[in-house]
Formats: structure tokens, sequence, C-alpha cells
């Protein structure tokens, strides 16, 4: 089932190089607007595409506030972002729910030069 929109947290990226995939995937996109540390652009397909830098610790959010991408969930975009970029990269295993369980919600998939695996990574 398709999400309602994609988040994946990537180490070691920059938004200038994450910006280009975005370009390359989705197509042109807007300039970035920052706003404190937060930063937004959209694509030309009109996707609201959001950049929080060190949301987790070292991690980066982007966040596609769609379900018009070409990614079905979190994880067929994590994979795409690997491939190009070839830095660590998390995401949820599936959809989240506002009511699920900690333990559940501090489930991951993490995809590295090893491959994926699931991980437990406490956020909170």
């Amino acid at each position: 089932m398709r999400q309602p929109d994609i988040e994946i947290y990537l180490k070691d990226a920059d938004r200038q190089t994450v910006g280009t995939w975005l370009e390359q995937s989705l197509g042109p996109c807007s300039p970035w607007q920052s706003k404190g540390e937060v930063s937004t652009c959209e694509s030309a397909s009109g996707i609201p595409i959001v950049w929080l830098p060190k949301a987790v610790g070292k991690w980066h959010s982007l966040l596609l506030e769609s379900d018009n991408t070409p990614w079905e969930d979190d994880l067929a975009c994590a994979r795409d972002a690997y491939q190009a970029l070839q830095v660590e990269i998390r995401c949820a295993p599936g959809g989240w729910q506002e009511d699920e369980q900690e333990e559940e919600a501090d489930r991951w998939i993490s995809l590295t030069e090893q491959g994926e695996q699931e991980i437990i990574w406490r956020t909170g």
C-alpha cells in the first residue's frame, strides 16, 4: 500500500548532493528556502520537500510530503537513495502509526555497504 508521505534519514549527506539526486528522480525543483534549520523546496510535479539537517544526532531527515512520488514506501525510496548517494540510510520498515507501541517505533531498516538489515534505533 502506498504511503501518504516518504521520510528517510541520511548520514553524511549534504543537501546539495541530495538535491541533485532528487532532481534526477523527481524532475526540476524550486530553489531551496530556509527557515532556521529547515530547508524546503518543491518538485516540478508539486511534491513538497523538507530537509532537516541533524534531525536525530548526525542523521538528516528528508521528508517528501506527498503520496505522488516514484516510490511506494520509505524503503523503496531509501534503496534508490542508497544506490545514488552511497551513504548510510535509515527508514521505518512500514508506515508509522500514532498509536504504535514504543518497541515497534524503534524498529528501523538500515541500508549500508553491508546490505539491508533491521535494527533497533531509539530516536526519542
